[in-house]
């Protein structure tokens, strides 16, 4: 293995893609992937897009892109808001199904890591990256 990098982002992003390659491959059997499920899980409610966007921490423009592969698989549908120049972001029947059928598959994703990682260190890094991404988001804001 390379030498430990000193940078936080690289450290962040290594880590993101090969624990995205287990959820990968578990919600693989719901013809999901862990970016489609999360988008599916905060879209359970109807949701403006500049909500959905802030709430997923991507920027309206890679969510739009996100977004039309699940509008055209019917899991989503966009309609205008109250306001007609903002959208909403709808989870459709056919999207709760398959947000149903890949929830066991993301628990065992989870359980997974779990057991790789060590429960109470899976609490606790996802106490430090709660913590940093608010850090992150106070700092962005002011």
């Amino acid at each position: 293995m390379d030498t430990l990098s000193p940078c936080t982002c690289f450290q962040l992003r290594r880590a993101s893609r090969l624990t995205s390659q287990v959820y990968d491959r578990h919600l693989a059997a719901a013809e999901l992937s862990l970016n489609a499920y999360s988008i599916l899980r905060r879209a359970r409610e109807p949701r403006p897009l500049g909500a959905l966007a802030e709430a997923l921490g991507m920027d309206r423009t890679t969510l739009t892109r996100n977004l039309k592969p699940l509008v055209a698989a019917g899991l989503l549908s966009s309609q205008p808001g109250e306001d007609p120049r903002q959208r909403q972001v709808h989870l459709t029947a056919l999207g709760k199904r398959r947000l149903q059928k890949a929830r066991p598959l993301w628990q065992q994703a989870q359980d997974e890591i779990e057991t790789i990682f060590g429960g109470a260190d899976v609490a606790a890094l996802n106490q430090q990256l709660e913590a940093l991404s608010l850090a992150l988001e106070a700092e962005s804001r002011a």
